[in-house]
């Protein structure tokens, strides 16, 4: 992600911001990427409700193009859940953000755009399951985990090293960017040969994961341990990955950060080698697991990426840096 500068000074803006350190209101355009003035643009409808910073763009609805994509919402009478809404949201806006530095979900992509259900597990008429999950276009997403105490918890209960919401929507857009892929002339054969056939029954593959765990050596050809599932969670955590890797990357070009190999100036959405790309964000990954201990803190990116990994991360890369 970029840093931005206040329309109204050379004041640094971060992309979350909703006022400028003068106190002055400001709006993100999404297809413009840049801020504005809030008496310059009409703010989204959510801008009170949730804190959203993104323009309204939507015709006759108010809502920014982020907002507009959510059918459901939560429980937002039931206890903390419109803060978990609002942070659940705030990880959605981020990873469309990016997303659209390859062009995907911008007004030049003719495609069609995923629609969000962000459920709850507490409502006002007591507990419901929640599954997250992506179903002909439906990307259900569980803002319970928008709690940082729930998702630790969740984390430590499946054996994970990394569990976030900005990480819970990029796997799940993914499934949805896949079906998107489909109709590319050449992906589907591209993608048996590099993930495996994807129309090997997925319900059993799942219960035999979570029955059996994943074979061994998976470390080998898998970027984490749920990928070696299917190969459907083989794609979607490749993609979260490459994606969670070209924004490190980004970040922290754009925030200074310096490291051997990274120019002052990277855009690492426009990095055409995906080794390279691939080589710095891992150099970053370690630097930055190294200063979060020095607080304490787990690491920023906890896994090693074999060379069949990194071949996936590649084939990722081809098919995802540019949406038409």
């Amino acid at each position: 992600m970029r840093l931005f500068r206040s329309p109204y000074s050379s004041e640094r803006l971060y992309f979350n911001n909703l006022y400028c350190v003068s106190g002055t209101g400001v709006v993100w355009l999404p297809e413009e990427a840049v801020f504005a003035g809030l008496d310059a643009v009409q703010p989204c409808a959510n801008r009170a409700e949730i804190g959203c910073n993104w323009a309204a763009e939507e015709a006759g609805t108010g809502y920014c193009r982020a907002c507009a994509m959510t059918d459901v919402i939560p429980d937002t009478f039931h206890a903390d859940n419109r803060a978990l809404w609002a942070e659940a949201e705030a990880s959605k806006r981020w990873v469309l953000a990016t997303l659209a530095r390859w062009g995907w979900f911008t007004d030049t992509d003719p495609g069609p755009r995923p629609i969000f259900h962000l459920l709850a597990e507490a409502t006002r008429a007591g507990e419901q399951r929640v599954v997250m999950g992506h179903l002909s276009g439906v990307v259900t997403i569980n803002v319970t985990e928008a709690d940082p105490a729930e998702r630790v918890e969740r984390r430590e209960e499946l054996g994970e090293r990394l569990r976030t919401m900005t990480g819970h929507f990029r796997h799940e857009i993914a499934h949805f960017l896949f079906e998107r892929l489909l109709a590319r002339p050449g992906f589907i054969e591209a993608f048996r040969a590099t993930f495996g056939d994807e129309r090997t029954d997925y319900a059993a593959a799942l219960a035999r994961h979570y029955a059996e765990g994943p074979p061994p050596g998976w470390q080998t050809a898998h970027v984490t341990r749920y990928a070696s599932a299917h190969p459907h969670e083989d794609w979607a955590e490749s993609a979260a990955h490459l994606l969670h890797l070209t924004d490190i990357a980004d970040s922290a070009a754009a925030a200074g950060v310096h490291i051997e190999g990274l120019p002052a100036d990277y855009d690492a959405y426009a990095e055409p080698d995906v080794e390279r790309l691939i080589t710095l964000a891992s150099r970053l990954g370690i630097a930055l697991n190294h200063v979060n201990r020095s607080m304490g803190l787990s690491d920023l990116y906890p896994f090693v990426l074999s060379d069949r990994v990194r071949a996936k991360l590649g084939f990722v890369h081809a098919w995802l840096s540019k949406a038409v």
